[in-house]
Parts: structure tokens; C-alpha cells; sequence
């Protein structure tokens, strides 16, 4: 009996090998390299769209250029980031002023630079912000409602940037003279009246700008008319006195910004300028002595300057800080409110104490009575710390409401 043969399968299936020139011969993608050359040089955004649809067809097609792909999309990514954050930074600065265009269009006036107004021009700033930097002024005719009266427009011709605060201190002390000669009868500005400067900065320095313009602003309430009333205004008298007073006003406020303990010679020569200002008040108090209807209210009001001067020079000659403020205290507490309202209703000069004055302590106020001394003895042998005696504090520089001050910041 014969065994059948065995049964014989076929020869596996074997996938033909790939043709030796499959990779080397594929085509390129062309979206590929197209995708890293418009994102760099062009359109970003179209730089990622090309990338994705080079990626899409060669994953299907098989096609080169992978790599040129996926790098076209990284620096498309990258750039167009990059190019994003560059619009917002500067598209933040003119989406601000256009956000502030409705704000300019209801300005009244019209529009004019800073170095085209002059002493005596009115004006007005779009939303009455006479602190901005860079604020647009807009001219306006006096008698209409305004936030601002230029008292000086000047250049400064000192050939190097003076610095930070001394640059303010000399561009404040500038504009309250400026001030003083172009509403001579200080007391009769309305309490809502405020000085206010526009300086160069240190870089609009370096630009050229040496603008420096002295304002009265008026922003707080609705304000009409102008606040000018200089010499010419004026009786010759009037304008005598009112020079002297706030000259010697002016020199009462120019304390050294140092500390006095630190500064002592400084403080010395504040003094000494102090007292030549109110030598020259004296000096026309006393000319005022001759006329019967300001002889009693002159009289009273020289003694006290007299007195006043008399520990300002003191205080010059101190040579410890100690007595310099002890001769300050008592040539403070001298000069009364009440001697200098009466005066100036003699010279038929305002007589409302402005707010400034009353609010300011010991310079110039009616002397306050001292208080009894306390009972001397042992201390409290139970008393904290607290209870020790506490230095007094210095006197206040005689000053003006101080208003606010704007630094440009360029041209």
C-alpha cells in the first residue's frame, strides 16, 4: 500500500523589495521650502498654512522635504509671535490717543504749541489735565471759560541741564516770581487757582528745548475772566508794597530742601536773604508812614518786620542749629495775619485771608498764647517710652499752595 505524498503548500508570498531608487527619486514638496522662505522673508501666517498643507501631502504622497517643512513652521510660528508682540507695544500709544479723540474734538480753542502762547494767553487741555506730560493746548479768548492763564513764556539759556530737583526748584521759584508780577495782589486769586510749570526734561534738554512756560491753572472750577493785574494795574503805592510783600513772601519760602542739622551754612544763607527781603518791605512801610490814611495800619504792621528781621538776622549769624531754629520760631510767630489784612484794606487790596495762609502753621498766623510750662519734678517712674519728651518739630517755610508742575518729555 502506497503512502500518499504529503500535501505541498506554496511558497510564501514575498513583497517585492522597493526599487533601490524609491527615496532618492521622490519629488520635493514644493509647499515645503516654500513655507520657510515666506516665513521669513514675507508673510508669516501664510508661512504656517504652507507648512501645515507641505506636512498633509507629504505624509500622504510620500514626497521629500519633511524637514524643510517642519522648520518653516517653527520659524512662521516664531515670527509671526514676535511680529504680534511688535504691533501691540506700538499700536498701545495710538489706540490711547485715539480712545481720546472725542475728548480733543470737545475742546474749545484752537490748537496752538506750547511756544506760541505768551503771557496773558488763555487756554484750554483736553479733559482739563494740566498734569500730562505731553498735554495739547488749546487758545482761547479769556473771557470765555478756561483752565489755564500763561503768566511768562521764556527760554532758558543756561548751556548744561541744571538736574532733577534742582531744575525744579529753579523752574518753581521762576514761575512764582512770574507769578507775583503778573497777579501782583496774591491774595485776591480764588482759592481753586493753582501755579503750574512745563520744563524741559533731561532728554528734551538734549533735543534743544529750553521752553519754560508759567501757568495759573484754574481746572478745579468753571473760570472766566482774566487773573492779570500787574504794576500797570495798579497804584503806584499798591504795586510798591505788593512787590516788597510777596518779594519778602517769596524769600520765606526758599528753605533748603537739606536737612537742618546737615546744612546749617546753607540755612544761614536762606536767612540772610530772608532778611534783605524784609529790609526792603520795611523800607516802603516806612514811606507809608507819611500818608495819614495808612500811617496806624503801617506803623503796626513795620514793627512786627522789624522784629521779624531782627531774628532772621539771628538766625544768619547762628552757629549751631539749635539757636538758628529757635531765632526761625520766633521770627515766625512775630508776623500776624490780622497786622497784614489791615494793612492791605488801607491800600484797598484784597483782605479775604486766602486758604494757604490760614492753613499754614506758625508763619504768619496770629501768635498762638504759650501754654502753661508743666510742673517740674521727678519723671513718672511707670512712663513708657511714649511718654518721654519729644523733639519739636521744625517750622514750616513759609509757602504758597503748591499747585503741581509738569516735566516734558520731549519736542
Amino acid at each position: 500500500m502506497s503512502t500518499p505524498p504529503p500535501h505541498a503548500w506554496p511558497p510564501p508570498h514575498r513583497r517585492p523589495a522597493a526599487s533601490p531608487q524609491a527615496d532618492g527619486d521622490a519629488e520635493l514638496n514644493g509647499f515645503a521650502p516654500a513655507s520657510l522662505l515666506v516665513g521669513l522673508l514675507c508673510l508669516p501666517p501664510l508661512g504656517i498654512v504652507l507648512a501645515v498643507v507641505a506636512l498633509v501631502q507629504i505624509s500622504r504622497k510620500g514626497e521629500r522635504g519633511r524637514p524643510l517643512a517642519l522648520a518653516g513652521l517653527a520659524v512662521s510660528l516664531v515670527t509671526t509671535v514676535a511680529a504680534l508682540f511688535t504691533v501691540v507695544q506700538a499700536a498701545g500709544p495710538l489706540f490711547e490717543r485715539l480712545d481720546a479723540l472725542e475728548q480733543y474734538e470737545s475742546v474749545a480753542g484752537e490748537l496752538a504749541v506750547p511756544e506760541e502762547l505768551q503771557a496773558g494767553d488763555c487756554f484750554n487741555v483736553p479733559g482739563g489735565d494740566l498734569l500730562d506730560e505731553d498735554p495739547l493746548f488749546y487758545r482761547i479768548d479769556c473771557a470765555e471759560v478756561h483752565q489755564g492763564e500763561v503768566t511768562s513764556s521764556t527760554l532758558l539759556g543756561r548751556p548744561a541741564y541744571p538736574g532733577g530737583r534742582k531744575a525744579k526748584r529753579s523752574a518753581a521759584e521762576a514761575c512764582w516770581r512770574a507769578q507775583d508780577a503778573y497777579a501782583m495782589d496774591t491774595w485776591a486769586l480764588p482759592p481753586y487757582a493753582d501755579m503750574f510749570y512745563f520744563a524741559p526734561s533731561r532728554d528734551s534738554w538734549g533735543d534743544g528745548d529750553r521752553h519754560l512756560l508759567c501757568v495759573i491753572g484754574t481746572t478745579e472750577e468753571e473760570h472766566r475772566g482774566s487773573l492779570r493785574r500787574d504794576a500797570g494795574m495798579l497804584r503806584p503805592d499798591q504795586a510798591a508794597y505788593l512787590g516788597a510783600a510777596n518779594e519778602a513772601e517769596l524769600a520765606r519760602g526758599g528753605a533748603p530742601d537739606e536737612d537742618l542739622d546737615e546744612a546749617l551754612p546753607a540755612y544761614r544763607e536762606w536767612a540772610r536773604s530772608v532778611e534783605r527781603a524784609l529790609a526792603r518791605e520795611a523800607g516802603v512801610l516806612r514811606e507809608a508812614l507819611a500818608r495819614p490814611e495808612l500811617a496806624e495800619p503801617a506803623g503796626v504792621r513795620l514793627k512786627e518786620v522789624e522784629a521779624s528781621r531782627a531774628e532772621w538776622k539771628r538766625a544768619g549769624e547762628a552757629v549751631r542749629p539749635d539757636g538758628f531754629r529757635e531765632a526761625w520760631e520766633r521770627a515766625a510767630r512775630v508776623l500776624t495775619v490780622t497786622a497784614e489784612r489791615n494793612l492791605r484794606g488801607a491800600f484797598g487790596l484784597a483782605t479775604t485771608v486766602p486758604d494757604w495762609l490760614e492753613e499754614r502753621p506758625g508763619t504768619g498766623g496770629p501768635a498762638e498764647p504759650e501754654e502753661d510750662p508743666e510742673p517740674e519734678g521727678d519723671p513718672d517712674p511707670e512712663a513708657g517710652p511714649d511718654s518721654a519728651p519729644q523733639p519739636e518739630p521744625e517750622p514750616e517755610p513759609a509757602r504758597r499752595r503748591t499747585g503741581g508742575d509738569t516735566v516734558r518729555q520731549g519736542v
